[in-house]
């Protein structure tokens, strides 16, 4: 049975526990997009690396939609088992995954549309243009799949469950992987193999996902136009904020690529593979902002503010860690990816300075995903759509801007690292102190009965005013308490 787990017991294992088993499913999928940038090298044409990045940066902001509604499964659906209510998680996650299959095809059309002119705007010519767009008219169309797949996983999460999400990822990924080189070699298929391997891995997740929502858990129901109306405007409180959340990553990161661009296929490609890499070196800081979230969202539902804020502290300390150990491993291997990519001096020379002085600063952003996931629990999504568009349009874009000019293609990553040093340190200074300090909790001493558990309550709610009758409760209450006094006696 579907219960609250995370309100009890070690606030740190359960942070160690879940983003461990969600690091494992979401390091397949990134481990997959590092091998399609391999297999793809193999080739011999380097457009293609290309043609990766820029596709890549368009579909990230479909990918950012998907993201909200992960986000709004897990706030929700968390809160709900926390205030011990399964049949409101239950509609919640029906309702969730009816307006994340919505919304991103109302979207993906569009889009499939101008896509050529939107890959043209981000920077790519000729061939790379070319093969962009083929590779984008192809995997977009699934993007309602992955909406719902993600919605899934985010609900496994949500009830405790990270094991079966990382399964159902994990599967995602394997079947990719098994995919790729079938698709891109056998069947001489190329860039289209890599993005039919994509297409179906997304459809292998959501079925899995699917399975272990109606057969471990039974967390759908049979939806209503009613329950519809009633929870589309809780949902998108919180997925409309999440969803410009997520959507300033890809505006700050389409300014990265046209400024990457401006110094050639050669700087671009670099970039697209430190930016496969990063989400497979990084993957346990990606995996965190899913994993702290359900632990938040049901400590909130239970009103345990204590445990949430021992869960923010926990997860800085668990990122500071990680990024030293991921630091120390890529200082270690860069020769080797280098080589593995064949990578041309322009591409090399990037790889080097991100692995050597670069990659500690995705530190800033880890302390983002941990600030925006807690906002998200707090009922506050809106701070989280503050900080990442503070993040991409007054430090990622003007950061690129000065060190670009300075210090050329380098120069556009670190202009990255300084836009999330400044605003994830804000961020997660302002959720801090948003974590109430204390919440009412009700307290029936001996001999109390019903009279006493009304009057703590009308206690909590009158004990700011100043009126006669506030007055009155409170003397009551604190007539009660004495030893000396029934609670008949002073009434």
């Amino acid at each position: 049975m579907t219960q609250a787990v995370f309100t009890q017991g070690s606030t740190l294992k359960h942070i160690i526990v879940m983003t461990m088993s969600s690091t494992v499913g979401l390091l397949s999928l990134f481990f997959v997009d590092l091998v399609d940038m391999y297999f793809l090298s193999l080739l011999g044409q380097k457009e293609l690396a290309a043609a990766v990045g820029f596709s890549g940066t368009l579909l990230f902001f479909m990918i950012a939609i998907c993201i909200a509604a992960s986000i709004a499964m897990g706030a929700k659906v968390s809160q709900s088992l926390g205030q011990q209510d399964k049949q409101r998680a239950r509609e919640y996650c029906v309702h969730i995954l009816i307006f994340a299959c919505i919304l991103t095809t109302m979207i993906s059309i569009p889009v499939w549309i101008g896509a050529e002119s939107l890959l043209a705007f981000l920077g790519a010519e000729d061939e790379t243009l070319s093969l962009a767009l083929e590779y984008t008219h192809i995997l977009l169309p699934s993007t309602p799949i992955l909406a719902m797949a993600m919605g899934l996983a985010g609900a496994l999460r949500a009830a405790g469950d990270a094991k079966r999400s990382m399964l159902a990822i994990t599967g995602g990924g394997i079947l990719n992987a098994v995919l790729d080189p079938i698709l891109i070699f056998t069947l001489e298929m190329g860039i289209a193999g890599a993005a039919w391997a994509s297409f179906l891995a997304r459809c292998g997740i959501l079925v899995i996902a699917g399975y272990y929502i109606l057969q471990r858990h039974q967390l759908l129901t049979r939806p209503t136009l009613a329950g519809w109306s009633r929870d589309i405007g809780p949902i998108f409180s919180v997925a409309g904020p999440a969803m410009l959340t997520n959507l300033a990553t890809p505006i700050g990161g389409s300014y990265v690529t046209k400024s990457m661009a401006e110094s050639g296929d050669g700087a671009v490609a670099g970039a697209a593979i430190i930016g496969r890499l990063v989400p497979v070196a990084f993957c346990g800081l990606f995996a965190l902002s899913g994993a702290v979230g359900p632990i938040i969202g049901q400590n909130m539902g239970a009103e345990d503010y204590r445990r949430v804020r021992q869960v923010l502290i926990d997860a800085m300390r668990f990122t500071a860690c990680y990024v030293a150990v991921v630091w120390l491993l890529l200082y270690l291997l860069q020769n080797l990816v280098i080589q593995a990519f064949d990578a041309g001096p322009e591409a090399a020379e990037l790889i080097q300075n991100y692995c050597l002085w670069i990659a500690p600063g995705f530190f800033f952003n880890g302390l983002l995903f941990v600030a925006n996931a807690s906002f998200n629990n707090m009922n506050a999504a809106y701070l989280a759509t503050c900080f990442n568009f503070a993040r991409s349009l007054l430090g990622t874009i003007p950061g690129v801007f000065l060190f670009s000019y300075w210090f050329g293609a380098v120069g556009v990553l670190v202009g990255e690292i300084a836009g999330a040093l400044i605003f994830g340190t804000l961020a997660f200074w302002m959720a801090l102190r948003k974590v109430p300090e204390s919440a009412p909790v009700e307290k029936e001493p001996p001999g109390g009965g019903e009279l006493m558990q009304e009057s703590t309550a009308c206690q909590w709610t009158y004990c700011s005013d100043k009126s006669a009758i506030g007055q009155q409760v409170i003397e009551t209450v604190e007539a009660a308490k004495s030893p000396s006094t029934s609670l008949e006696k002073s009434l």
